[in-house]
């Protein structure tokens, strides 16, 4: 057990930092991405990732050096923490194409021609995905019992909440005054009530 929780410790701390860091990069400077067109973007994007990835490689001895051992309670909340965050991305997953989730509306200079997604999930909440990815860090934070990673979850929860800023702001840019309407409607974490039929 010791083992496992140190090898999901491991990947939290080189594979989260790296994924945050990819989409500060890409929302804001989203025109950019899409003039210098996907394959030269996912070049330079993956090279970020992994330049990232490897310094976080280089500090995981000090972020893991504090752990709690196994804890069976926070092994049982970890595992319903998980269910909720898989749920919700698996209802996320049934609206999103591939290109969508490899952030092509992002860098295809055609992005013109995608819609807003206001239905299922996103009917409810703005970041369904960004609540997904928050509450799975939670549980394996939890499962994993590394101090490291309890930090990781509080920097990781105003750089997500950075990163919805700046995706809001790309899709207004993008969308114009259907996404406004849609701002006013759907709330950003929080789900709304489903409406009574």
């Amino acid at each position: 057990m010791n083992t496992a929780r140190w090898v999901l410790a491991l990947l939290c701390v080189v594979m989260v930092p790296p994924a945050i860091v990819h989409w500060l990069v890409v929302h804001p400077f989203a025109r950019f991405w899409r003039r210098v067109g996907p394959p030269r973007s996912y070049v330079l994007l993956v090279a970020i990732y992994a330049t990232v990835a490897a310094v976080m490689v280089a500090l995981s001895g000090p972020i893991l050096a504090v752990e709690y051992g196994t804890n069976w309670l926070l092994i049982g909340l970890a595992a319903v923490i998980y269910v909720v965050s898989a749920t919700i991305e698996v209802r996320c997953r049934r609206l999103l194409s591939a290109r969508m989730l490899l952030g092509g509306p992002e860098l295809d200079p055609a992005a013109g021609r995608d819609r807003l997604l206001t239905e299922g999930i996103y009917g409810r909440m703005r970041h369904p995905r960004y609540v997904a990815a928050l509450l799975g860090l939670v549980a394996v934070a939890l499962f994993c019992n590394y101090l490291g990673l309890y930090v990781l979850v509080a920097l990781t929860v105003p750089a997500l909440y950075a990163v919805a800023l700046l995706e809001e702001r790309e899709l207004l840019d993008r969308f114009g005054d259907e996404y406004r309407e849609y701002l006013e409607r759907v709330p950003r974490f929080i789900p709304k009530k489903p409406q009574a039929a």
